[in-house]
């Protein structure tokens, strides 16, 4: 990280103003290439940025920061330009000019976390909170950044650490004046990160959820009104409705928010036998689609018998408007939509609520949560009633301590680094 980068911070295009972050040991000769010297650091600075020849760019507010005190932990300033495109375009000449590079999606946080300013689950929580689209993902974001995932990560650590020590002891120092049976002193010890490590992995993906969306696949035979609640619960005509049986033949996703939680609604094709290669194709993706959901509903027609469904699954009776049922619903003249939204809504925040902070909130943490305990009940088995191998248990333990140190970074994980930080923005 001896070089210097630099980024449009702010979305490309005309605008009122376009921010330009650097970063990097050369941040100081840059701003002073610029014409931007004796900046104090956290004060905003108004001055004029000039190119090679001295022909002014731009009059620019500068805020610059003095590593490690900034967000990167090294020498950083951002430039509070005007936001018209010739002016971003010479003054990304000029920054090449004087030796800076573009930054790489993502580099900044990358820089922050490899700087010691963020652990990697704050990092992660840096690029959900650019892209929250609701007040549930936003709260969990901010919590994140503010290192309640991290707080319950290093709990367990710590727990760990202090059974792997009790272990290592009876290893190392049979012969010493140990309590009788350290080893098994351990034993309690694991069983009880064991059982909180079940808790968090039947949590219901509470924290995924909430990330990424909860899924609700509407599924059901060929016209059986699916695209036309699709609509009417969606608010716009996204699904194309036509009495013909078959129009839907691949899945029409649609994001919308109720609860203040990210939803994505899939309309799917048509559940039925047939010999149509592409209408094939389409209820295969339907079945894909509703095995990966959260909420199945299916919907059947006044007019045809009531079918049995899975206890998990609602049974929405469509079509109301084509004669009377209790509870049936209609898109035609909107008869319980208004009531279904009102149900699902209320079966989104349930499912999404609790009373902690979820202790997963990718599918990366709770694979790693997973090894960890898969680690611990092998330890608890090296210290069974068969006959005690603390040696075994206590590498055991260690691979544990290890699977929760690859959630916040405190190992090697460069290609998990690199999958990370390649999808975030540039800039950020």
């Amino acid at each position: 990280m001896n070089d210097t980068i630099f980024a449009l911070a702010t979305p490309a295009g005309r605008g009122a103003v376009a921010v330009i972050r650097l970063s990097g040991p050369a941040t100081e000769a840059a701003l002073a290439g610029l014409g931007a010297r004796a900046l104090k650091p956290r004060l905003a600075s108004l001055r004029r940025l000039s190119d090679a020849e001295g022909r002014e760019i731009d009059q620019a507010l500068i805020l610059k920061f003095v590593g490690p005190h900034s967000f990167t932990g090294e020498d950083l300033a951002e430039l509070h330009l005007h936001g018209g495109l010739a002016v971003v375009e010479a003054m990304t000449a000029r920054l090449i000019q004087l030796g800076l590079r573009l930054a790489e999606p993502g580099e900044f946080t990358r820089r922050a976390f490899e700087n010691g300013k963020l652990d990697l689950t704050q990092a992660e929580a840096v690029a959900d909170l650019i892209e929250a689209e609701t007040s549930a993902q936003r709260d969990q974001a901010l919590r994140q950044l503010e290192g309640a995932l991290s707080r319950r990560y290093e709990l367990w650590r710590d727990q760990l650490i202090h059974v792997l020590a009790m272990l290592e002891a009876a290893v190392d120092f049979p012969d010493e004046e140990l309590p009788d049976d350290v080893a098994r002193q351990a034993r309690p010890g694991i069983d009880a990160l064991i059982d909180d490590l079940d808790l968090a992995l039947v949590d219901d993906r509470r924290g995924e959820r909430i990330r990424d969306g909860f899924r609700i696949a509407l599924t059901g035979a060929p016209n059986a009104g699916k695209s036309s609640l699709f609509n009417a619960l969606i608010g716009r005509d996204a699904a194309i409705v036509t009495p013909i049986a078959g129009t839907t033949r691949d899945i029409i996703e649609a994001a919308l928010v109720l609860g203040g939680r990210k939803v994505l609604m899939a309309d799917t094709a048509g559940l039925r036998e047939t010999d149509d290669l592409i209408e094939a194709e389409g209820v295969a993706r339907a079945r894909a689609w509703a095995d990966g959901a959260d909420l199945i509903l299916q919907l059947s027609p006044v007019k045809e018998p009531q079918p049995i469904v899975p206890p998990d699954v609602w049974l929405i009776r469509t079509k109301a408007d084509l004669g009377p049922e209790p509870g049936a619903v209609s898109a035609t003249t909107g008869q319980g939509v208004p009531e279904l939204k009102e149900r699902l809504t209320a079966a989104v925040i349930d499912a999404t609520s609790g009373d902690d902070f979820p202790v997963a909130t990718q599918a990366r943490h709770r694979a790693r949560l997973a090894d960890a305990r898969d680690h611990l009940v092998r330890a608890r088995q090296n210290l069974g009633d068969l006959g005690s191998a603390p040696e075994l248990a206590a590498e055991d333990v260690r691979l544990s301590i290890r699977s929760l140190e690859a959630v916040t970074g405190r190992v090697d994980v460069e290609a998990i680094l690199d999958a990370i930080f390649s999808n975030f923005c540039i800039g950020k």
